[in-house]
């Protein structure tokens, strides 16, 4: 098991406009492999490559109670979307911070899969949100970002303290 460190925002990593994947091959499926274990370590929902530092267009996302479910998209975009929906989100890269974000409440992804194959799905509810969040820190942004400044800069405060705390 390999588990890759989480970048924490606001580092400015996060900000990196992922690159698209232009071959998958093993190289692909071991970061694949590796974002794996340390979504569920962690434990997590879901990854974008970005969070661990490698700027490629690959997200992971597990649903299951059972942890055994897992959904890859590579290269994702979002082809079709409707309504709109507020969802509590959190995320790996701003522990502890849970905050409501307004999405689009259904959602039809085209990505490729681990073996290279391309695939649509329509999503909706909790896998619609977080297709669109994973997909969002391919695009450098992190979801922190939708709330006002004085949010962000409360967050950042409360960061702050945690990592304080932790030395």
């Amino acid at each position: 098991m390999a588990l890759l460190p989480i970048l924490q925002y606001p580092d400015p990593r996060l900000h990196t406009v992922a690159a698209p994947v232009s071959v998958v091959n093993d190289e692909i499926r071991s970061l694949i492999k590796d974002m794996s274990d340390t979504m569920h370590a962690a434990p997590g929902v879901g990854l974008a490559a970005t969070q661990v530092d490698v700027h490629r267009r690959v997200i992971i996302i597990d649903l299951s109670e059972t942890r055994d479910r897992l959904r890859v998209f590579i290269n994702p975009e979002i082809i079709a979307s409707s309504g709109k929906s507020d969802c509590e989100e959190g995320c790996l890269s701003v522990p502890g911070i849970f905050e409501k974000v307004t999405r689009a409440e259904r959602i039809t992804v085209r990505a490729l899969d681990a073996q290279g194959k391309p695939f649509e799905l329509d999503a909706d509810g909790m896998l619609a949100v977080c297709i669109q969040h994973e997909m969002d820190h391919l695009e450098g942004k992190v979801f922190v970002e939708y709330l006002s400044r004085l949010k962000q800069r409360r967050i950042l405060a409360k960061l702050r303290k945690q990592r304080q705390r932790v030395m």
